[in-house]
């Protein structure tokens, strides 16, 4: 079976390892391009007064990684030392394991460890801790225009921007990454075309990369075409943009995979 990974390219790797190890084609093509935030002060700030927090949520491993990257020592290995009372919120398993790779020790990382891997699942876990006047930093990514972005983590993150304010506590924000489409070059939309109706499945972990789909491709017609999403809401915006078959999967890569052969 044909597999397109369509997550942003510091990502895509292991997932393309793994498919291909088990036996598919496997076509990785970024529909989001992640590159450093332009202003990389605020982070430098957010790290000096970290303190200060009583959590910081990032919305990706990239939120984790540009965090780190924008920091002197390239990395947040002296946060419990810095910080022992501040926690690390992470939405999934992704997340957790940019934390750790960068330094975050695992005593202060809250996580889903099963299940539902959202914003809302995050909140269960940590909402009976938070309290009024704690602040809370949500690490996040924008758009090419500096807004923010719009996948799933970010109807997620805004959500949970909510509730935290509902129990007392202040939000803040601060933009480690930016995201923006790719270009489409002729060889890769006229890919993209065959595989709207050749059988293919189209992997997407973010209503984002089907925006940008569909901005790249604006004629297609989609009504062929197969998706496997990782999250209702990334599944909804598949059949919203007129994928003839949507289907839904837990995001770790086994649950992905095993889901893929599932349809097989």
């Amino acid at each position: 079976m044909r597999v397109i990974v369509t997550r942003p390219e510091q990502d895509a790797a292991p997932w393309v390892n793994y498919l291909s190890e088990r036996g598919h084609q496997v076509l990785a093509w970024p529909l989001i391009v992640i590159a450093p935030a332009p202003d990389q002060a605020p982070l430098r700030r957010a790290w000096q007064g970290l303190s200060g927090y009583r959590a910081l949520m990032f919305v990706s491993g990239n939120a984790a990684t540009q965090f780190a990257a924008a920091q002197e020592s390239d990395s947040l290995a002296d946060w419990a030392q810095r910080a022992p009372q501040t926690r690390a919120w992470a939405t999934g398993p992704g997340t957790r394991r940019a934390l750790l790779g960068n330094g975050v020790a695992a005593a202060l990382i809250d996580a889903p460890e099963a299940g539902q891997f959202d914003s809302e699942a995050l909140w269960q876990l940590v909402g009976p801790r938070v309290a009024p006047g704690q602040r809370v930093l949500i690490v996040r990514g924008s758009d090419a225009q500096a807004t923010p972005d719009v996948s799933a983590s970010g109807v997620g993150r805004d959500w949970l921007a909510s509730r935290l304010r509902g129990a007392g506590a202040e939000v803040e924000f601060v933009v480690a990454y930016g995201r923006s489409a790719p270009p489409g070059s002729a060889p890769w939309l006229a890919l993209a075309g065959m595989a709207a109706q050749d059988g293919s499945v189209w992997l997407f972990s973010s209503s984002e990369a089907i925006a940008n789909l569909v901005q790249l491709l604006p004629q297609q017609d989609w009504s062929q075409a197969r998706a496997l999403a990782t999250h209702p809401r990334i599944a909804q915006v598949a059949r919203d943009a007129g994928f003839g078959v949507v289907w839904e999967s837990r995001p770790s890569l086994q649950d992905v995979v095993a889901s893929i052969e599932s349809q097989a």
